[in-house]
């Protein structure tokens, strides 16, 4: 880990579905020797049923993710910082952007007494990055990595979340923030695109920050 690069003990990556958080999260972690944590979403028991019917499970499946993922934070939280670095493919604050898009009126209210019971005793990243990218990338993306319960997603979907993703963060001022347009760069088969964001990272350290990357 370089020296510019230990003021981020603890990185989230954030971004809506198919962005390439989770890419970004393994690639930073070995690039940092870090401790990778990724959210569990696959062990959703509601989640391949959300995507065909959102309004019938869209509670279970919230409340099952927020509780998921308070209790893996739990476990982040006791880990000794100071001996590691920890690189995580999703900020926890993020739940309630979905909670937000997808449960009525009532469950929302249910769904926050619940959130503030937890959010106070989960520990805050030192950096948060959240990727952006159009919705007609995010379906690209995607379908290129294949999974059957994410085909039924539909680009109007993709488009209202990424409106709430980015409401979301035009306010968040809780971390640092660095904001990446991804929408033109390719991580996963361009080296040089990967060792450019590596950069950005590594040098922002304070206040909220944008990354366009410049066309070839």
């Amino acid at each position: 880990m370089t020296s510019d690069a230990r003021h981020s003990r603890y990185i989230a990556v954030e971004g809506p579905i198919g962005v390439g958080k989770t890419t970004l999260a393994r690639a930073l972690c070995k690039h940092l020797q870090a401790r990778l944590v990724l959210e569990e979403f696959d062990e959703n028991p509601f989640l391949r049923e959300f995507y065909k019917d959102k309004d019938r499970v869209a509670f279970q499946t919230q409340v099952y993710f927020l509780l998921t993922r308070f209790k893996q934070q739990e476990g982040v939280l006791q880990q000794d910082l100071f001996a590691r670095a920890i690189v995580s493919d999703y900020l926890f604050a993020k739940d309630r952007i979905f909670a937000y898009l997808n449960l009525a009126e009532a469950e929302v209210q249910l769904y926050e007494r619940i959130y503030e019971l937890i959010q106070p005793r989960l520990l805050k990243p030192d950096l948060v990055v959240y990727l952006q990218a159009r919705p007609e990338v995010l379906v690209e993306r995607m379908q290129k990595r294949g999974r059957e319960y994410e085909m039924t997603v539909d680009v109007k979907y993709l488009e209202d979340l990424q409106r709430a993703y980015n409401s979301f963060f035009f306010h968040y001022n809780e971390t640092p923030l660095l904001v990446i347009d991804s929408s033109e760069i390719d991580i996963v088969n361009n080296p040089q695109d990967l060792q450019e964001i590596f950069n950005v990272i590594e040098n922002t350290q304070h206040g909220t920050h944008h990354y366009l990357p410049k066309k070839s």
